[in-house]
C-alpha cells in the first residue's frame, strides 16, 4: 500500500483561476514562497427570464402577416396585442411554440412550425398521403416543408378545395358534424332536377348506412338530360353525395368541392396550392367555434405570403357545365 506523500492534493492552477500560471511557478497549490493561489472567481451570466428570451413580439406579429414591424409595434401601443390572455408590452419576447398570442382576440399562428394550405385536388388523384395502390397521391403535388395532413378527403374522381394542416386541434373541428362547418358543392348530374328532387336531397335520402341529407340545395343550371346542383353539406361520409344522387336515380357526372367553411377555391388551377392567409386562419377558428365571433366586421391583417411560392391560376373559377 503507498504511503501517503503528506503533499496537498494535486491541483493545477489553471483549474483553479482558469490562468497559466507565470513562467517559473510550480504547478501546484502553492507557489514557491508558500503563498497560496488565489482562487478566481468568474463573473457568470444571469439566467434570463421568460420574458427575455424567444423572438420580439413585433417580429413574430410582422413574421405572421401583420404588417411591418412598425404596424406591429403600433398594435401593441393601441392594446389590441395579448400574450397568454393579458395585455402585451412593446419589447415583450415571446415563445412562438409556447405562447397564446392574439390580436383582437383573434390567435395568432405564430408558431412557425404550423401551416395551413389549400389544394385544388384535380381527378384521378387520391387524397391521401401514402396509397401503395394509387398511381397517384396529393403527397405528389404538395410543396416541401413541415408534414401535413388533408382536412377529410375527396373521392378518387372527385376534384376541388381540400385544407391540409398540422394544427390537428382546428382539423378534428372542421371535420367534425358536431360543429356544423359547412362544405359546398358543385354536382353535375345526369338526369332533369326539379324542385322536387332539390327537397328530398334536403328532408333526407335513405342509404345503407343511415340517412344523409344536405343542409340547403339549389339547381344552378340544366335540362332535361343534365343539370348542375351547388349544395353544402355538414357531414362527410365516404361517397356521400354521389351515393345520395344514385339513390335519387341520378348519376354524378362531376363533383367539385368549392368552399369549406370560409374558405373557397376562387382560381385556383388544379393541382395548384396556396398558404391561407392570417385572416382566412382566424375565420376557420371562428368557423370551428375556437374563438368566439366578433360583432362587426373584423379587422384583417394586410396580405403577405408565407412560406412555399403560390402558384394560382389565372382563369377565374369555373362552374362544371351541364
Amino acid at each position: 500500500m503507498p504511503k501517503p506523500s503528506g503533499r496537498p492534493p494535486r491541483r493545477t492552477e489553471e483549474r483553479a483561476t482558469g490562468r497559466t500560471p507565470p513562467s517559473g511557478e510550480r504547478r501546484g497549490s502553492r507557489r514557491r514562497d508558500g503563498s497560496a493561489l488565489t482562487p478566481v472567481v468568474r463573473a457568470t451570466k444571469a439566467t434570463p427570464s421568460v420574458h427575455e428570451e424567444g423572438e420580439r413580439l413585433q417580429k413574430t406579429l410582422a413574421r405572421t402577416g401583420y404588417g411591418s414591424r412598425r404596424a406591429a409595434e403600433e398594435l401593441i401601443r393601441d392594446g389590441r396585442v395579448t400574450v397568454n390572455g393579458k395585455p402585451a408590452e412593446l419589447g415583450r419576447r415571446v415563445s412562438p411554440a409556447r405562447d397564446r398570442i392574439a390580436v383582437d382576440g383573434v390567435p395568432v399562428p405564430a408558431d412557425p412550425e404550423l401551416r395551413y394550405l389549400a389544394l385544388n385536388k384535380p381527378p384521378g388523384v387520391t387524397s391521401t398521403l401514402r396509397d401503395p395502390h394509387a398511381a397517384r397521391t396529393i403527397a405528389d403535388i404538395l410543396p416541401p416543408g413541415p408534414r401535413i395532413f388533408p382536412v377529410g378527403r375527396l373521392d378518387r374522381e372527385s376534384e376541388g378545395l381540400m385544407l391540409l394542416t398540422n394544427d390537428g386541434t382546428l382539423a378534428s373541428r372542421l371535420q367534425h358534424p358536431r360543429y356544423g362547418v359547412e362544405k359546398e358543392y358543385l354536382v353535375d348530374a345526369a338526369g332533369a332536377i326539379g324542385p322536387d328532387r332539390l327537397r328530398d336531397l334536403t328532408r333526407g335520402v335513405q342509404l345503407e348506412d343511415g340517412p344523409a341529407r344536405a343542409l340547403r340545395a339549389r339547381r344552378v343550371q340544366g335540362d332535361r338530360s343534365r343539370a348542375a346542383v351547388a349544395m353544402v353539406m355538414v357531414e362527410g361520409r365516404k361517397r356521400e353525395i354521389r351515393r345520395m344522387f344514385a339513390a335519387l336515380g341520378l348519376p354524378v357526372r362531376r363533383l367539385v368541392r368549392v368552399r369549406l367553411g370560409p374558405i373557397r377555391l376562387g382560381g385556383l388551377a388544379p393541382g395548384g396550392w396556396r398558404d391561407l392567409e392570417p385572416g382566412e386562419v382566424a375565420a376557420l377558428y371562428r368557423a370551428a367555434g375556437l374563438i368566439e365571433a366578433r360583432s362587426g366586421p373584423p379587422r384583417t391583417p394586410p396580405s403577405r405570403s408565407r412560406g412555399a411560392p403560390r402558384r394560382r391560376s389565372r382563369s377565374p373559377e369555373r362552374r362544371p357545365q351541364p
